[in-house]
């Protein structure tokens, strides 16, 4: 029988899930490394009863896996997901877009500009790391009418395309300015208030995005299901 949480324990094991998700979606703990409970709980500096609940929460996310003898198992890398992340993210923000760019304001589009202006310092000196914040607001701004539970899931979606951008794009360099071309595509058709056209720039950026992941983890693969996702949504994938 498992030992209860202390009220001390229980207070430690969100943060070493976060601390533990970070690694894992920043490549720290490598996608496929096997490692122990032990020594997890030895390099946190943690007890094993909250490092166990942690990485439960782990698991219903799919970054781990529990193994025999207390072994831990870091989630490849593989198509499957990375094609159910990124037609996921399409198909939710297409609607979240819809309900989102009508209510938009001038402070809006002022903050999209300033995070747009960021992520162009961050690409030109090649500094990845920095990128992630600005780059996860701006997208999520785009969403952010749908409501708190919207934006929660398309924020946890959001985090586990960057373990595939992270690890497909670092040696790119010259797909970051084309990711920002996309980028600056999405804001100007905001700023135009045209929500059709804001959806395809979305749509294309995410596409084009899964594309390269695809080739890299199985070169030749055809993704129906992105594929159907973009015809439903009228978007032909130039």
């Amino acid at each position: 029988m498992e030992k209860a949480l202390s009220s001390r324990d229980g207070q430690n094991v969100l943060y070493i899930h976060d601390r533990l998700r970070a690694s894992i979606l920043h490549g720290l703990l490598a996608p496929g490394q096997v490692t122990s409970q032990l020594e997890l709980a030895r390099d946190l500096g943690v007890g094993r009863t909250p490092l166990r609940e942690a990485l439960r929460l782990l698991q219903r996310e799919g970054l781990v896996l529990q193994e025999p003898n207390r072994r831990v198992r870091i989630a490849a890398l593989s198509v499957s997901d990375a094609e159910e992340i990124y037609t996921l993210r399409i198909t939710l923000e297409a609607m979240a877009i819809r309900l989102t760019i009508p209510v938009l304001t001038p402070e809006d589009f002022a903050e999209l500009e300033g995070l747009y202006a960021q992520m162009e310092h961050y690409i030109r000196t090649q500094d990845l790391e920095r990128m992630d914040a600005p780059h996860r607001a701006f997208h999520l701004r785009f969403v952010r009418a749908a409501g708190p539970r919207w934006i929660e899931e398309i924020g946890r979606l959001f985090d586990h395309a960057e373990r595939y951008r992270l690890s497909f794009f670092r040696a790119r360099p010259e797909q970051g300015q084309l990711r920002q071309a996309e980028h600056r595509a999405m804001l100007d058709a905001a700023v135009r208030r045209d929500v059709e056209a804001t959806i395809a720039c979305m749509a294309r950026h995410y596409a084009h995005t899964a594309l390269v992941v695809f080739a890299q983890l199985e070169p030749g693969y055809v993704s129906e299901k992105l594929n159907a996702v973009l015809e439903t949504l009228h978007i032909v994938n130039r």
